[in-house]
């Protein structure tokens, strides 16, 4: 059997191209939504009706280091999490990402695919 269908969502610079990234290079299926540039609230599942929803998240400050971006504006943030909250609401697996390097990002989410999906379906 194909290895689900993994949709991740979060606000910009909360590692989203990383840990989708990652898990592909370890034979995951998974996608990132641009949930956050859409006014539609369900678009990640219109796009990808995902399996497992993984929402990361991040405060300004880390969205600022990140992003190389001193200046990022609050508002552009408080925008997207507004966006999300549909997301947020739904999502099979929340990281909050500010503490985390990647790899611990990766590695969270590795052990609760691991309880979380048949093992007929890991990669």
């Amino acid at each position: 059997m194909a290895a689900p269908l993994i949709a991740v969502v979060g606000v910009c610079g909360s590692g989203k191209t990383t840990l989708v990234g990652s898990l592909r290079g370890l034979g995951w299926n998974a996608r990132q939504v641009l949930q956050e540039h859409s006014y539609v609230p369900s678009m990640w599942q219109r796009l990808t009706n995902p399996d497992v929803l993984i929402y990361l998240d991040a405060t300004l400050e880390t969205v600022r280091r990140r992003r190389h971006d001193p200046g990022f504006p609050a508002w552009l943030l408080e925008q997207e999490t507004h966006r999300l909250r549909y997301a947020r609401q739904y999502c099979d697996y929340y990281i909050e990402t500010d503490p985390l390097t990647p790899q611990e990002v990766l590695d969270r989410v590795l052990v609760w695919l691991a309880s979380h999906v048949p093992p007929d379906d890991l990669p």
